[in-house]
């Protein structure tokens, strides 16, 4: 055990008059919703890199945080595994998410570096028992060494490709081990800056292999997990062979994979592809690959990915309509992929940033259930789309142009529009949120 948080207790549940700010208002893990409990239905997981690797740099500012894990090999190390677990106990959370180098040093070799992570994943199975929260998702950070800089997957160097596939390899390992849910690929450096150094075709091909090498490994070690893919937009590179969901599934179906792997969609990289939150889901839902999701937010007058902590419900609220609409998460969860700001440098400063994270995706749970019951929206949707429903436009479908040509003719169809509702809906919204 450490000191970290020394004076920091448990968090309680005070119901939605307290003005504890590290108590949780809305946040009931036993209440039934739905069907579910609450903790059922949002799966909380507490991100390991940006709660306790990340050092508060930005791209004009550098370490504004002093932990006393930052330094010191392997022994900061498991101090560091002490720290996370007892916040994760203090919050309450069933889940955490990591990647290799945000739990264990780098070492001098990639022998050397998994032994390093194997060494914590002992220390994690332990507590994992002791505490019972459990795995989310595990994955690789293919992303900050220098020799990603041109990609991991997609990289012009076989040597770095096969390097990623040897490091993914014992990072599945160590996530099979320790009983994940999921597994990620995120794939924040594979694409291009400029089209004068890329072959745009060779490393589409180089990437979806490398997809399909950790799908057919999955298999082999009996891997019962989902493998996730991110799609991330812009940042840090140009142009992203994962841009949004869309672009996802277009290159699973390319590999033959849209049935072997889904989606973790960000709030943030949402936003930086030009869509909403809710949006992605509702596309990954229409086009059955939706997975996890990360739940933090961007500034939105800073255009770049921020990972604030979630703080508007009536966002979120949407974006958990359109969860429930699909089924709910399976074995997927909200992972909190947000990072407290620069200036917030105390301990309970990281503790109060979950605790009203958490709870807007609570308050945002009840809303979008309160939602579904009315059935007001679904309602609206199938008045919208009732004519689909004869037989007539049924058999449309599986007709041919000239046929369709001449019922028009015949009948003299001069359809009209009709109003879509939309500030009728969203007002309807409005009740909830």
């Amino acid at each position: 055990m450490s000191d970290f948080f020394a004076g920091i207790g448990k968090v309680p549940f005070e119901g939605p008059e307290s003005d504890d700010p590290l108590a949780y208002r809305y946040y009931e893990p036993a209440r039934v919703v739905l069907g579910k409990t609450m903790e059922e239905q949002l799966r909380i997981a507490v991100a390991y890199w940006h709660s306790f690797a990340w050092p508060g740099g930005d791209p004009f500012g550098g370490q504004t945080f002093e932990r006393p894990w930052f330094d010191g090999g392997m022994e900061a190390a498991r101090l560091k595994a002490d720290v996370a677990f007892e916040m994760f106990s203090i919050l309450g959370t069933p889940f955490y998410t990591f990647h290799d180098r945000d739990v264990a040093p780098e070492g001098r070799s990639l022998a050397e570096s998994s032994r390093n992570v194997r060494e914590i994943a002992d220390i994690f199975a332990k507590k994992q028992e002791e505490t019972g929260v459990r795995l989310l998702w595990g994955t690789a950070n293919l992303f900050s060494n220098r020799r990603f800089m041109s990609g991991a997957a997609t990289n012009p160097d076989p040597d770095v490709f096969a390097y990623a596939a040897a490091q993914v390899k014992d990072a599945l390992d160590v996530t099979h081990r320790l009983g994940g849910a999921n597994y990620v690929l995120w794939g924040g450096r594979e694409g291009y800056e400029t089209l004068l150094n890329t072959d745009m075709k060779q490393e589409l091909d180089h990437a979806g292999r490398f997809l399909s090498m950790v799908v057919d490994y999955k298999h082999k070690i009996g891997f019962p997990g989902t493998i996730l893919i991110e799609p991330k937009p812009q940042e840090p590179t140009k142009h992203q062979y994962d841009y949004d969901v869309a672009t996802v599934f277009g290159f699973l179906q390319r590999f033959g994979l849209e049935k072997e792997v889904k989606v973790n969609i960000e709030v943030g990289h949402a936003v930086l592809a030009g869509h909403s939150f809710e949006h992605e889901i509702a596309t990954a839902a229409a086009l059955g690959i939706f997975g996890s999701v990360d739940a933090n937010r961007n500034d939105y007058q800073s255009g770049w990915d921020t990972d604030q902590f979630p703080n508007n419900a009536p966002e979120m609220a949407l974006a958990i309509y359109y969860i429930l609409k699909a089924g709910g998460l399976t074995t997927g969860g909200f992972n909190f992929d947000s990072k407290i700001r620069r200036q917030s440098l105390d301990p309970q400063d990281l503790i109060a940033a979950h605790v009203g994270g958490i709870d807007i995706c609570a308050k945002a749970l009840l809303a979008a259930a309160a939602m579904t019951e009315d059935g007001g929206l679904a309602k609206a949707l199938k008045e919208r789309y009732a004519g689909w429903e004869s037989a007539e436009a049924q058999a449309m479908l599986g007709s041919d142009l000239e046929t369709i040509a001449a019922r028009v003719d015949r009948e003299g169809l001069e359809p009209q529009p009709r109003s879509g509702r939309q500030e009728m809906l969203e007002n309807w919204v409005n009740r909830f949120v």
